[in-house]
């Protein structure tokens, strides 16, 4: 029938779901690496793995992943997220100030370990042609299986971090390059002309620059329309729209696919949606980066390593070590402590996903052995194994190293987030509060889903995020992790509860403060976890008593002293309301519980 669907057709996205299901938690829970985990289990449903058994156990077939460059697609998609996400977290400025380090260090690498590469391949008996592809492929690294690790690890936003980041940015933007000059020595090769081969590379400058304007124009204004309908799944597919726009457009261009989802990224890192952004897209790029790696690991030659193990032991090491030393020399060059070299130099050290890309347009063109080409690919493969492992040696080496002082290069302004409160909430009472922390120069960040109070005061240079703070994975990306105390000021009573429990799961160490709507509510609050809990009533009562009594003569110190002294006693006896056991507090309807507060804190009560 036409248009029926054949399940044989989404048999390897179901494998690679259940893999997901399975690998992730067991992994965590073992405490390893999940990269690890997707590339081995690419490797045991690969054609090589339980691939080979299915042909006599039928029932294998269900459990292996057919056609791995069919999924490998969907897996480039992910590296594209993941640099999305990445750019999510710089900044024009950011950028500006590792330009040195992105400009200078990053490509001198990529030239640097590109020679040294190809003058090994020469050694080994590769033609010269042969050899510069070899060496410009093994020279790139892999962004996709290095920055998830060094997240692992918490490592991204170290000297370390920093440095390798700016290395594998300049690599990215080495791609375009590195492929026209394969097909420029292949029209060599062949007695053509090089000249269509270099002016390939003018659309890949045209695209970046339309995509950078285009970005600056358009992303604002469509994120700003679609936060105001207040949908979330509106939201999710503009967040989308945007990685695969940016994504695509670059391809066409002939630029990397992650290029164009980087520079995406940039561009909204200056906007107040970064924050609702980077929370939105963070499990599609989970997601999509395992279906990478699983397609990696499906890819393995078993064979070739079975059949010279030595061979590819001995090129992977070479790499290695060739590459360490190239970047060790470079980073010490650009004044880089020794700590932060050699951990870059270890991390770098293991060759990259575009290999895979670089060797097999090679191959197109007929520039290497087929053979020599397999066992590079190979070494590439495994090598993408061991990185895990060269993440966790650098670290144990570079702790026996002087920690020495990072250049200003590695020091770009970072956003301050120990000492500033969080506020939640900014509306009035929210504004109010801003207004006192900064009269005593107490700094703050703002959170709130009205998107046209956000763009207003961040258009008065306040710093504040749209996004909704009951979740756990947004407080994170707004630093609940760091902040001394989060404030939360909506005059939603339930959100208040969510944001409020949330909080408090995430820090139980955290002082929180809450606006109660009144008595009961603030008992509630205090029995989720607040610090403080302000009821409306309660504080507008006393406000009325303060002003009546000054107005009436009273010396206003004695006044305010007396205020104060109830608002703890009132305070106290909440907090030791919200101490009851919960049958007892259901007991009675919410007027009569109430009063019982209200009660309890008259004169009478106190006598």
């Amino acid at each position: 029938m036409a248009g029926e669907v054949a399940a044989s057709d989404y048999k390897d996205l179901v494998v690679f779901l259940a893999t997901a299901g399975v690998v992730v938690p067991l992994f965590q829970r073992l405490k390893i690496s999940p990269v690890l985990g997707f590339l081995a289990a690419g490797v045991a449903l690969g054609p090589d793995g339980f691939g080979r058994l299915s042909d006599e156990v039928s029932w294998l077939r269900f459990l292996t992943i057919d056609d791995p460059k069919q999924i490998r697609g969907l897996g480039e998609i992910g590296v594209a997220f993941l640099l999305f996400t990445i750019g999510l977290e710089l900044s024009w400025d950011r950028l500006k100030a590792m330009r040195k380090l992105v400009f200078g260090f990053g490509l001198l690498q990529v030239a640097l370990c590109s020679a040294a590469l190809a003058g090994v391949a020469m050694l080994l008996g590769q033609p010269p042609l042969a050899a510069t592809v070899i060496g410009m492929a093994l020279a790139l690294s892999s962004t996709a299986v290095v920055m998830p690790v060094l997240g692992e690890r918490n490592k991204v936003n170290s000297g370390m971090g920093r440095a390798t980041f700016s290395v594998l940015l300049a690599q990215d933007l080495a791609v375009a390059p590195i492929l026209v000059t394969v097909a420029v020595l292949a029209a060599g090769a062949a007695g053509g002309s090089w000249t269509p081969g270099l002016l390939a590379l003018l659309p890949a400058a045209a695209g970046l620059g339309l995509l950078v304007l285009a970005g600056r124009l358009v992303l604002r204004p469509i994120f700003r329309s679609v936060a105001r309908s207040n949908n979330n799944e509106l939201f999710t597919a503009a967040c989308l729209f945007v990685v695969f726009a940016a994504s695509l457009s670059a391809a066409v261009a002939g630029l990397s696919m992650g290029l164009g989802a980087l520079v995406a990224g940039v561009l909204l890192a200056e906007t107040e949606y970064r924050r609702e952004v980077e929370h939105t897209i963070e499990p599609f790029k989970g997601l999509l980066l395992g279906v990478f790696f699983v397609s990696v690991g499906a890819q393995l030659d078993l064979d070739v390593v079975f059949s010279s193990p030595l061979t590819v032991f001995l090129l992977l090491l070479g790499v290695i070590l060739i590459k360490a030393a190239a970047v060790f020399g470079l980073a010490r060059a650009f004044r880089l402590p020794p700590r932060t070299a050699i951990e870059t130099a270890m991390v770098l050290g293991p060759a990259g996903e575009f290999a895979f890309v670089i060797v097999d347009a090679a191959m197109g063109h007929r520039l290497v052995d087929p053979v020599f080409a397999q066992a590079v690919l190979v070494a590439a493969t495994v090598g993408l194994f061991f990185i895990p492992l060269v993440v966790w040696l650098a670290d144990r080496v570079g702790r026996r190293v002087p920690k020495g002082d990072l250049p200003a290069m590695l020091n770009p302004a970072m956003e301050p987030a120990g000492e500033r409160v969080l506020i939640v909430g900014y509306g009035r009472v929210g504004r109010l509060v801003g207004r006192m922390l900064k009269r005593h120069e107490v700094g703050f960040v703002a959170v709130d889903t009205d998107a046209r109070l956000v763009s207003e005061r961040r258009g008065r240079g306040e710093e504040m995020w749209y996004g909704d703070a009951a979740r756990p994975e947004f407080l994170k990306l707004c630093g609940i992790e760091t902040v001394p105390a989060i404030v939360v000021t909506m005059d939603a009573p339930g959100k208040v509860e969510e944001v409020v429990r949330t909080a408090r799961a995430l820090r139980p160490d955290l002082i929180i403060v809450a606006r109660a709507r009144d008595s009961h509510h603030a008992a509630k609050l205090y029995r989720l976890g607040a610090t403080d809990a302000v009821p409306e009533t309660t504080e507008a009562a006393l406000q009325l008593a303060e002003n009546t009594l000054v107005d009436l003569g009273v010396p206003m110190g004695f006044v305010i002293a007396s205020v104060h002294e109830q608002r703890e006693e009132f305070r106290k006896i909440i907090q030791d309301s919200a101490k009851r056991p919960t049958r007892a507090l259901r007991r009675g309807s919410r007027a009569e519980r109430d009063a019982e507060l209200e009660a309890a804190a008259s004169p009478d009560a106190a006598v």
